[in-house]
């Protein structure tokens, strides 16, 4: 019994990163069918504690983790070890990547979650264009404004989504903060904002061609995953793959990628 709701539990919790799986298993496929070679050097920044690159050495891929964190690098490290991978971790962060990886050094570059806490959005994306080899992708993952409203609203905290309206950017000119969005120093002496910005899906596509790069797909992540109570899943048992199936239906609909807790947009050199 207690497997198998760990089992539901799992599937709920597939509902929020399949998609953003599923897209880099055909960005990878593509980018190797490319290059001419079944193994690339992706350079994951931010990567925290290895949960997207563990599994992308895990297929035989050359990946460093970037990270101003020592102790999620640690972590990163362990989580390689347990599954017998090799993993490159290095601390630093996103202003660092020219020197850490090499110009035109990676054939693609995981930006999830990074951009709503560095000091300079558009200088992070920049640093990102910079190691793209020719025909590289960036992936990048930010936290939706449109939707931070949203769930405030429905959570009736009406006050502080109407303060959130207020600053939701209309443009792409870098995002926009949290309440006291100011910045402050990182872990490592590097900047970044000490409240998270949020962005627009026209913010990040801005960001992403004003670096030099063109701009590919963007999908919804979270679409509904969020607003739904974890308690569907031990009521009824189909719950979550019903769940996980629509959130795979409306990821690619535009009309829903701004309401998403996330998106994800891909970046082409």
């Amino acid at each position: 019994m207690a497997s198998a709701q760990a089992q539901r539990w799992d599937r709920y919790g597939d509902a929020r990163a399949v998609v953003i799986r599923d897209v880099l298993r055909a960005v990878i496929s593509d980018l190797a069918a490319g290059a001419g070679r079944p193994r690339l050097d992706i350079v994951d920044v931010g990567g925290g504690t290895g949960g997207f690159a563990a599994p992308l050495a895990g297929q035989g891929h050359t990946v460093t983790v970037i990270d101003p964190s020592p102790d999620s690098l640690a972590a990163a490290q362990r989580r390689a070890a347990e599954a017998a991978v090799p993993l490159r971790a290095v601390q630093g962060d996103v202003t660092d990547l020219a020197r850490l990886v090499g110009e035109q050094g990676a054939d693609l570059v995981l930006c999830h979650s990074v951009l709503e806490y560095v000091d300079a959005p558009d200088a992070a994306m920049t640093a990102v264009a910079s190691v793209l080899r020719p025909a590289g992708a960036v992936s990048v993952l930010a936290a939706s404004a449109v939707a931070a409203v949203l769930h405030r609203a429905l959570a009736g905290r009406f006050d502080e989504a109407r303060r959130l309206l207020g600053i939701v950017s209309t443009g792409p000119a870098g995002g926009s903060t949290g309440p006291g969005g100011s910045t402050g120093p990182g872990g490592n002496g590097h900047s970044y904002a000490a409240a998270p910005r949020r962005f627009t899906v026209a913010d990040v596509v801005g960001m992403i061609e004003g670096a030099g790069l063109r701009a590919g797909a963007a999908h919804g992540i979270r679409v509904f995953a969020d607003l739904v109570p974890g308690s569907f899943a031990d009521v009824d048992p189909g719950a979550s793959d019903a769940l996980l199936a629509l959130e795979q239906a409306a990821s690619a609909h535009p009309a829903f990628h701004d309401i998403a807790a996330q998106f994800h947009v891909l970046g082409y050199r």
